[in-house]
């Protein structure tokens, strides 16, 4: 008798390709899981947040409308705000590693970061497009004279910029690449780190599956990437689909799977970073004096650094959970 699968659903970030490589190549279920895209929830990420306030997002829904269970990943202050409000929790054992960059258009007269200064930069609030626009420009500007105007998803932020409703756009994969394809100028470009959140339900050994999945993608990717770019055209927003004729032989690897803990000295810089921007508006007691939520096994030791993040928000830690396997934890490649 074949083993009985457990049903997930999730939704895919669209930075990398490890979801669909992992769905194609059939690791999801060799790992028992029975996955579904939210496809609604994805392409929701994708599109205009105007008029929304955090809660109201997209990808908040599936918590606070929906009541739906679905595992979900956004940059490691988004990830922690969310858990911190209540949307399930973050897990601490891996990590992703994605392209940013900002963008405008070839006419325009912003040519170095220093000339974005009191420039309106689209983003989608309090996600990575949000956080690394004060993080990487302060470097050039004082934090004053940073702007940013909420437009929301990957493809709302593109078309915002194409359309010339803004003159600059921080853009994640593959954005970046559809950019670069039609011509936009980058002014700046740097890499950040992902994490994912999950119910607060979610058992152990489904995370833990999903997990090993993406890590043997990742695996998959590293080995042969030519074979898995034409699947970046599942990540391409509705309206971008017949807008140009994408070449996906020209887009680049884009998120990579990490399976490690985060280090706890960036989880901490991130952590003060949000707060000194007056962003931590959401994390309950200033993100410290959380119940210690770590579901991993009941009863099990897991590492400093995972007790440490469980004091401060709602965390799950799979640690103790997982059998040793070749390749984990990863060393990611620059």
């Amino acid at each position: 008798m074949a083993p009985q699968l457990h049903r997930v659903k999730i939704a895919p970030k669209g930075m990398g390709l490890n979801d669909f490589v992992a769905m194609q190549e059939g690791y999801f279920a060799a790992e028992g899981l029975d996955v579904e895209f939210d496809w609604k929830t994805f392409r929701g990420m994708q599109s205009s947040w105007k008029g929304l306030d955090y809660l109201q997002r997209p990808q908040d829904r599936p918590y606070t409308e929906d009541k739906a269970d679905v595992i979900q990943g956004a940059c490691v202050w988004g990830s922690i705000c969310n858990a911190s409000a209540g949307m399930g929790r973050f897990v601490a054992d891996a990590y992703g590693v994605s392209p940013w960059a900002i963008f405008v258009r070839p006419d325009s007269r912003i040519r170095k970061p220093e000339d974005l200064k009191d420039v309106p930069i689209s983003v989608g609030m309090r996600a990575g497009s949000h956080f690394n626009v004060p993080y990487r420009l302060e470097k050039y500007l004082p934090l004053a004279n940073i702007k940013t105007v909420n437009t929301g998803g990957f493809g709302a932020r593109l078309k915002a910029l194409l359309d010339g409703e803004v003159e600059a756009a921080s853009l994640l994969p593959p954005q970046i690449a559809m950019a670069e394809q039609l011509g936009l100028r980058k002014i700046i470009e740097d890499t950040f780190h992902t994490l994912w959140w999950v119910p607060q339900s979610s058992p152990p050994q489904i995370v833990t599956g999903y997990l090993r999945a993406l890590d043997r993608a990742e695996r998959a990717l590293d080995a042969d990437l030519k074979k898995y770019l034409p699947l970046w055209k599942l990540a391409v927003p509705a309206e971008f689909e017949n807008l140009y004729p994408w070449d996906f032989s020209k887009f680049r690897r884009g998120e990579r799977f990490v399976y490690r803990a985060i280090p706890l000295s960036e989880f901490n810089e991130v952590m003060a970073q949000v707060k000194r921007w007056g962003l931590d508006q959401y994390l309950k007691d200033n993100g410290r004096g959380f119940e210690r939520r770590c579901g991993g096994v009941a009863g099990t030791q897991v590492g400093v650094n995972t007790i440490v993040m469980a004091g401060l928000v709602p965390v799950i830690s799979l640690m103790a959970a997982m059998p040793a396997r070749s390749g984990c934890p990863r060393q990611v490649r620059a």
